[in-house]
């Protein structure tokens, strides 16, 4: 009996606190971890990189001032800018970027979509293309309008595979440049919004992210692979690991498959951090079809990616929680395979890269 006491005494003298912590959201929980390992922060790529995903609409000479100053920083050797626009906008943006440094910046054009109903659409966008290379464009840059909003003037929704965009595709082709093409959203916003859901907290804090289960994240990410099927002769870069980035095995059968596909790991390097085994092996086995890029801007962002690719340390933050609520680990990437993802691959992509901005600065 005695013992029975003591233990309702305990429980009653430690029910407040454990009020409070049930009371507390999962969102609001964020623990300190007490985990003592060795770590090495990088501030530095260990090698000169390519940065073919990034956004500077119309950038000022100041600002680019300001970029190539941080990219000294952190040994970024060339920034592709995938936000040139088209016409005077991309001729005033190549002027600026390029112009004023060479070899440091290279331009994407874009598509507009004016006229998208006329039966000559595709051949005047193609038609444009060519002038925004001859005025320094470097390749094409898609937006994911295609494929989810981009509708036509009944209101229906125009798919990535759509054939008015054929004769585009196969410009790219004819000129040499490749498209980075940006399709779709993570699988898990097309998903039911429960507590299944792995992005449930970002889909918390940006409702506006959840998609419509239709047209289902299969179908939209099957009409930009349907794209690369139908135009061997272009090089297609598709951005974020395609989304793949938590299927690997399933985006190297791609791989496999379509041997004009490349990605970029832009925005899913929780992706690889969680999976640090498997993704160093899938980074040795397509070391030839990866390439290296951030998407948003943020140097300091840029540290996490150098310590996910080039070290073996583990459990470290992520920089953004709503995108992992995990820690990463390293994926002690080989230095021959480093090369490729940091540059060697987007020199062989891309035409004009200075190569001299990366000869003899290792």
């Amino acid at each position: 009996m005695r013992v029975r006491i003591v233990i309702v005494l305990i429980v009653g003298a430690l029910s407040p606190a454990i009020l409070r912590a049930q009371s507390m959201s999962v969102i609001e929980y964020t623990p300190r971890s007490t985990l003592v390992v060795p770590e090495h922060i990088l501030t530095r790529a260990k090698f000169p990189f390519i940065d073919v995903h990034s956004h500077h609409r119309r950038p000022s000479p100041e600002t680019v001032d300001s970029l190539l100053r941080a990219m000294d920083a952190m040994n970024m050797g060339v920034m592709v800018n995938l936000s040139g626009g088209q016409g005077e906008v991309l001729a005033q943006t190549v002027a600026a970027m390029q112009i004023r440094y060479p070899g440091r910046f290279v331009v994407f054009a874009n598509l507009r979509f004016d006229g998208i109903d006329d039966p000559d659409y595709g051949q005047r966008a193609a038609a444009q293309l060519e002038r925004d290379v001859q005025a320094g464009a470097q390749g094409l840059k898609i937006f994911k309008n295609l494929g989810m909003t981009l509708t036509d003037g009944t209101g229906n929704r125009i798919a990535t595979d759509d054939s008015r965009f054929n004769p585009i595709w196969a410009k790219a082709g004819e000129l040499g440049i490749p498209v980075l093409i940006h399709t779709g959203e993570p699988a898990s916003f097309f998903e039911t919004h429960d507590r299944f859901n792995e992005r449930w907290f970002e889909l918390v804090e940006r409702p506006n992210r959840a998609r419509p289960p239709e047209p289902s994240w299969e179908q939209i990410m099957n009409e930009q692979w349907n794209v690369f099927r139908r135009h061997p002769g272009t090089s297609f870069i598709s951005a974020h690991l395609s989304w793949l980035g938590g299927d690997l095995g399933r985006l190297g059968r791609l791989f496999d498959e379509l041997p004009n596909m490349y990605v970029g790991i832009g925005a899913v390097l929780a992706e690889l951090g969680r999976q640090p085994r498997f993704a160093k092996q899938w980074f040795i086995r397509y070391q030839d079809r990866v390439l290296f890029g951030k998407d948003s801007w943020n140097p300091e962002e840029y540290h996490v990616y150098f310590r996910t690719l080039e070290t073996a340390d583990e459990y470290f933050d992520y920089y953004r929680r709503r995108h992992a609520f995990w820690q990463l680990y390293g994926l002690d990437l080989p230095d021959d395979v480093l090369r490729k993802l940091y540059y060697e691959n987007a020199i062989r992509l891309i035409p004009g890269i200075d190569e001299s901005v990366f000869v003899g600065q290792e």
